[in-house]
């Protein structure tokens, strides 16, 4: 690790291979080693894929004015997701760590509130769909719901930060906010129309 004049730690790479993790293990923040299916690897394991389905949904915020806030958004959520990875992996509560902080909770909240305000109501349970850039939304939000799943398993067995459960849980709100305003604020939203195809 380096600490910048920021005074904010980062990663050195030095090596992308190590070999240490060839057995089918991976360490952990503060000691130890476990395998990399056991529960906290297959939680932050879920947030980087969420971080990698959102690289993806901000490559259709290219272009348009109206969507730079919306890619801005995304942007800080990846470096967040950055911090939960390295919350979920932190094992040794006296070991120096990045949590996931109220603050970054909070954020999430206000953005929530602020584009919430400017949708269509609700009359119905909305179908991922409508623009590309709302069906990757959805499908970072099916993630994040993944995420939080494995988050609150391990949550059974192991000490997980409370604010980190709080954080993932807003992300897919947000994210479901952001597919919305995507779809021109819900005009373009699919509707879901219960038993529409039964009578054939």
């Amino acid at each position: 690790m380096i600490k910048p004049k920021t005074g904010k730690i980062m990663v050195k790479l030095n090596k992308i291979y190590t070999r240490t993790g060839d057995d089918g293990t991976t360490s952990l923040i503060g000691g130890g080693r476990v395998s990399k299916h056991a529960r906290r690897p297959s939680a932050f394991g879920e947030v980087d894929e969420l971080n990698s389905v959102l690289g993806l949904t901000r490559l259709h915020c290219q272009n348009g004015h109206r969507l730079q806030e919306l890619d801005s958004q995304l942007a800080r959520i990846q470096n967040d997701l950055f911090d939960l990875g390295a919350d979920l992996a932190t094992v040794n509560e006296t070991a120096p760590a990045l949590r996931i902080t109220q603050a970054q909770v909070t954020r999430l909240e206000q953005e929530i509130d602020s584009l919430n305000a400017n949708l269509q109501p609700l009359t119905s349970f909305i179908l991922p769909g409508g623009t590309p850039l709302a069906a990757w939304l959805h499908l970072g939000r099916t993630v994040a719901r993944r995420a939080e799943r494995q988050m609150t398993e391990l949550a059974v067995e192991e000490p997980v930060n409370e604010a980190a459960m709080q954080y993932i849980n807003r992300v897919s709100d947000l994210l479901f906010v952001l597919a919305r305003h995507a779809n021109g604020d819900g005009e373009r939203d699919v509707l879901w129309v219960p038993g529409d195809n039964q009578s054939g």
